[in-house]
């Protein structure tokens, strides 16, 4: 097996060693966008949304460790309005990020405009436009773990 370096675009790049504390707020978010992208695209289909997870079990009776495939259960960001539009929210983990001064949720026609609302928060996100919100919801959630 000859394999040909030269036909491939070589960088000088190296992958980080520390990401910024910002980056990973981002990531993380951006992560639950995508689960929510794919819930709404399952929920206009009329399929069921599955997403697997691994979990560690112990058997209590020898105590024995093993690694389950379990169903991931993700609540949607999104809920009826009363004049039947939808409501999508934007959550850090538990918090609910307040997009603008006295505004929680995202307008959205109906559900075949969810995802691409959902796809333009996901850019927004990336962006850096939701830096400060993100940034004040992880500070809440990490003051409730301190003791």
């Amino acid at each position: 097996m000859d394999m040909k370096l030269s036909g491939l675009k070589l960088t000088a790049a190296k992958q980080p060693v520390n990401v910024g504390e910002e980056q990973v707020h981002r990531n993380k978010i951006v992560k639950r966008l995508f689960e929510q992208r794919e819930l709404a695209t399952a929920v206009a289909a009329g399929v069921a949304y599955r997403q697997k997870k691994m979990r560690t079990v112990v058997d209590k009776a020898t105590g024995e460790r093993s690694t389950v495939t379990v169903n991931k259960r993700v609540k949607q960001w999104w809920f009826a309005t009363d004049d039947n539009r939808l409501a999508l929210t934007v959550r850090y983990g538990s918090q609910i990020l307040e997009l603008a001064r006295g505004k929680f949720s995202i307008d959205v026609l109906n559900l075949d405009q969810l995802v691409p609302t959902i796809d333009l928060v996901i850019e927004a996100v990336r962006a850096g436009e939701l830096d400060t919100q993100i940034g004040s919801a992880a500070g809440v959630l990490k003051r409730g773990f301190k003791k």
